[in-house]
């Protein structure tokens, strides 16, 4: 079959390779999209320690199931499929807490690490256990299906928060996960919504998503305009969606005392926190990892229109364009968000 190889860093082959042998359980699924995460792309050059060469990468897919495998019940040939990341081990105290998210031997397609490897979806079939298998609803096209991952990690970073009627939410970050998350919140029933980022062209979608207000660093004082707009309190809670320094002591800085942060974005290891003003004004910080759960909600959520994916898709490509793409993304070149690979 073919697939696309990081062979080195920042390095991609088109290569012939074995179609995968199927474990007790497994299916075979035919890709028919599969979007190019942020994670990769950051992982590419080596620097996150979690797509060592070679790997066939990619975890936000959909497909076709072609094969099945012994002791798979509940599953046929044609089934139309997506599959969530993260396979989880069921057995740990974390999976048996339905932490399934948390679980101490979890493994993740398309990701390589000492712990595990795990050959991903930019190839024509994928192996995926049953367990992490979620039927399609008929109305919904491959590409749609295949953003149901960066989705769900938008909704749990929301379900994390103690999120009120009418509360006042700030998102830091409008790129992919970011502007799911507005739409995340809206949905939730927050009453005002303020978008952060730089890009003046993703403010203006987060506005066409469901944002109220939008903010950039560079035109303002950001925590101090969400503190004006909100009586001197500041926001009830903030999401975090970039993982830099400073974005996540701004989020810290614009909730209200006794609000909550979710952090979500990841690009920087350690940051230096202001700890006496999260003490002092009770802030509670919740991490956010992957999602746990909520794939059918949000197939749901997309079937019946409550979220908006057209917009965030900018390009469809094959397999073979696949690599320029990744140079795009991994320059940064403006206007670029969620691009879909169809093997």
């Amino acid at each position: 079959m073919k697939a696309l190889v990081l062979t080195r860093s920042s390095h991609f082959e088109m290569q012939d390779v074995p179609e995968p042998r199927l474990e007790p359980g497994e299916v075979a699924v035919g890709v028919k999209a599969c979007g190019i995460c942020g994670s990769d792309v950051h992982g590419m050059d080596g620097s996150s320690g979690r797509r060592i060469p070679p790997i066939v990468m990619g975890h936000e897919a959909s497909g076709v199931i072609a094969r099945v495998g012994e002791a798979v019940r509940g599953w046929r040939v044609g089934d139309r499929v997506t599959f969530d990341s993260m396979i989880s081990c069921g057995d740990c105290l974390f999976c048996r807490r339905g932490q399934i998210h948390l679980c101490d031997n979890r493994r993740v397609l398309g990701v390589s690490c000492p712990e595990f490897r795990r050959e991903g979806a930019f190839a024509e079939y994928v192996a995926v256990p049953q367990s992490i298998l979620y039927r399609m609803p008929d109305e919904l096209s491959f590409e749609h299906a295949a953003t149901v991952e960066p989705l769900s990690v938008a909704v749990h970073a929301v379900e994390r928060l103690p999120l009120r009627l009418n509360d006042t939410a700030v998102v830091i970050g409008a790129g992919m996960i970011g502007l799911l998350v507005v739409q995340v919140l809206r949905a939730a029933g927050c009453g005002r919504i303020v978008a952060v980022d730089l890009d003046p062209t993703r403010l203006d979608l987060a506005r066409c998503l469901g944002a109220d207000e939008t903010l950039s660093p560079k035109q303002a004082d950001v925590a101090s305009e969400v503190l004006g707009r909100t009586g001197g309190r500041g926001a009830d809670v903030a999401v975090e969606a970039v993982g830099l320094p400073a974005t996540v002591r701004l989020a810290v800085a614009s909730v209200r005392k006794g609000g909550s942060v979710a952090l979500v974005g990841n690009v920087t290891a350690e940051v230096a926190l202001g700890l006496q003003s999260v003490v002092t004004r009770e802030i509670t910080l919740y991490g956010s990892c992957a999602s746990s759960g909520e794939y059918p909600a949000c197939l749901e959520m997309i079937a019946r229109g409550a979220i908006r994916l057209e917009p965030l898709i900018t390009a469809v490509c094959s397999l073979e364009e696949a690599p320029g793409w990744f140079e795009r993304l991994y320059r940064g070149e403006s206007g670029l968000m969620k691009i879909i690979v169809r093997p």
